[in-house]
């Protein structure tokens, strides 16, 4: 398939059958998937980040996948960092003649590569920077919410407890900068999104975390401690890792933290929706589905 730089999205709420659906394409149309979510480029996050690696084996065929479980917790990873690799990755896929998938919910990581942010191209102020850094987080983070507001709340967990990320973003608004800023186009995108109304999809997310519970959580966030990651680090990812760390810290018991975090998680998840109407406003034409059959039509259509 001679596919000329076409590059196949799909984007969901979390709990929405992304990765399934990724998958099942992936085997149809020789293609490989580029993972945009925050959380799974971490080793040993693998039950709380959803990375369901068993589904990448479909068909007895294993789907091959990029920026899952490439830095370990303990190191610093920004959109910048994401947007080189996921590019790398594209070029890479795309000189195979296969089609590159880019699958995931995490809205800024996906926007920074359909728009391709200019996000590297800000000189430093190393002065301003120090500066910058010996602020507070609350801080730093109040003052990019006041010059970039839906920049601000769209940060990840991680992003928003990283005071170098944050001072970096400050420097490059204070700059007079847009942080949003767009580059040339690179490629050409497909864009296909996978909703349901509020009702199921809080239903498939309450399911979902007690699947995950069955699977282990707990037990991966104790190993996550006991091989060094901090548990200020830990309650930085947010969600499934800031409440399971909450709750072995004994702030609250079993019970509570289930409830606490599956109103978390579908806050999230509206978050998300938020972010992709949002993107459609923008200009961005998101074909939404409700089967595999609708989407391979589509595809079919985009290769030609």
């Amino acid at each position: 398939m001679k596919n000329n730089k076409k590059v196949l999205v799909i984007l969901g709420a979390t709990a929405s059958g992304k990765t399934s659906l990724g998958v099942k394409l992936a085997f149809d149309y020789n293609g490989e998937i580029i993972s945009a979510d925050s959380r799974q480029v971490y080793r040993g996050m693998d039950i709380g980040s959803g990375k369901d690696l068993d589904e990448f084996n479909y068909n007895n065929k294993m789907i091959k996948y990029h920026l899952i479980d490439i830095v370990d917790p303990m190191e610093n990873f920004h959109i910048a960092k994401y947007q080189k690799l996921a590019y790398r990755a594209i070029d890479n896929i795309l000189k195979k003649d296969k089609l590159p998938i880019i699958v995931g919910g995490s809205g800024l990581y996906l926007q920074a590569v359909i728009d391709n942010y200019q996000l590297a191209n800000v000189s430093t102020n190393i002065k301003r920077r120090n500066e910058l850094e010996k602020l507070p987080i609350e801080d730093l983070f109040n003052r990019i919410k006041i010059l970039k507001k839906d920049f601000a709340n769209n940060l990840n967990n991680s992003e928003k407890n990283n005071p170098r990320r944050l001072a970096r973003y400050l420097e490059i608004l204070e700059g007079g900068e847009d942080i949003n800023k767009k580059g040339k186009k690179l490629y050409d995108f497909l864009i296909i999104g996978i909703d349901f109304p509020d009702k199921i999809l809080r239903n498939r997310i309450e399911y979902r975390l007690l699947k995950r519970f069955e699977e282990g959580m707990i037990a991966e966030v104790k190993n996550l401690i006991d091989n060094g990651v901090s548990v200020e680090k830990l309650k930085s990812f947010g969600l499934e890792y800031r409440y399971i760390t909450e709750y072995l810290e004994g702030e609250f018991d079993y019970e509570e933290m289930v409830e606490k975090l599956g109103i978390a998680i579908y806050r999230f998840a509206k978050r998300q929706k938020t972010w992709f109407k949002r993107l459609e406003k923008q200009g961005h034409k998101i074909h939404w589905v409700k089967d595999d059959k609708e989407a391979k039509n589509l595809i079919d259509k985009y290769i030609k």
